[in-house]
């Protein structure tokens, strides 16, 4: 079994889902008391968020860089980087280890099976290029809420999701967005942020989730067993 290197802490509320969907799968694969072999670097959430929100992303990177240079010293095959919006700087933290970083875009689009999908997530991984074009540069079409709707998502997960609060009402608005991104022709929802899961549910929504922790977490258990 190869060593996961996890990099988490952004924010810890999802990263403890990949901690317990990694292990969960290996658990059931190999049986026993079987439990995957795993690393983490759990970062000071605080310091990233305020480099984000300054356009600091070289200090960004410089920070998860450290993480996945550490990480690869202890002995971790490869990383998960558990959040999407870090992988705007992904091409500067790959270039500083010699293991590979699994894209959490290239896992998503792997489990895609629609082409016209809709992208839910931060106002970063919506609204610029590096998530976006990594999709549509493989044949998908992506779409993004109204700007109004993009500021809600921002804020719910900002100031809730990422401090463990989730709410009724909070879900419904999400929800309700959805059914507008469904009406535009989506097929699809990726959710583009990994603390979206805690909030909505598929059985609620009217169009297909793509949860982008789920995901990435059996990914990269299953790449453990290679």
């Amino acid at each position: 079994m190869k060593t996961i290197g996890l990099i988490g802490g952004m924010s810890w509320q999802s990263t403890m889902h990949y901690y317990q969907i990694i292990n969960e799968y290996i658990e059931q694969e190999l049986g026993g008391f079987h439990s995957a072999k795993i690393l983490m670097y759990s970062v000071d959430f605080d310091k990233i968020e305020r480099n984000q929100r300054e356009g600091n992303w070289e200090e960004v990177a410089r920070l998860i860089s450290f993480a996945a240079q550490s990480l690869e010293r202890g002995g971790a095959d490869f990383i998960l980087i558990c959040t999407n919006t870090i992988h705007k700087v992904y091409q500067t933290i790959q270039e500083s280890v010699s293991i590979p970083i699994l894209h959490i875009a290239d896992a998503t689009m792997q489990a895609l099976s629609c082409k016209k999908v809709a992208l839910l997530g931060t106002k970063y991984t919506m609204t610029e290029d590096f998530y976006k074009s990594r999709l549509e540069e493989s044949g998908f079409e992506v779409l993004i809420p109204k700007k109004a709707d993009m500021e809600y998502i921002n804020t719910v997960i900002f100031e809730e999701l990422c401090k463990g609060i989730v709410k009724k009402e909070s879900a419904q608005g999400f929800y309700r967005i959805i059914e507008d991104l469904k009406k535009e022709g989506a097929q699809g929802v990726i959710l583009g942020c990994t603390e979206i899961g805690m909030l909505i549910e598929k059985r609620q929504a009217c169009l297909p989730l793509y949860d982008t922790t789920y995901i990435h977490a059996i990914t990269g258990a299953k790449m453990a067993l290679e």
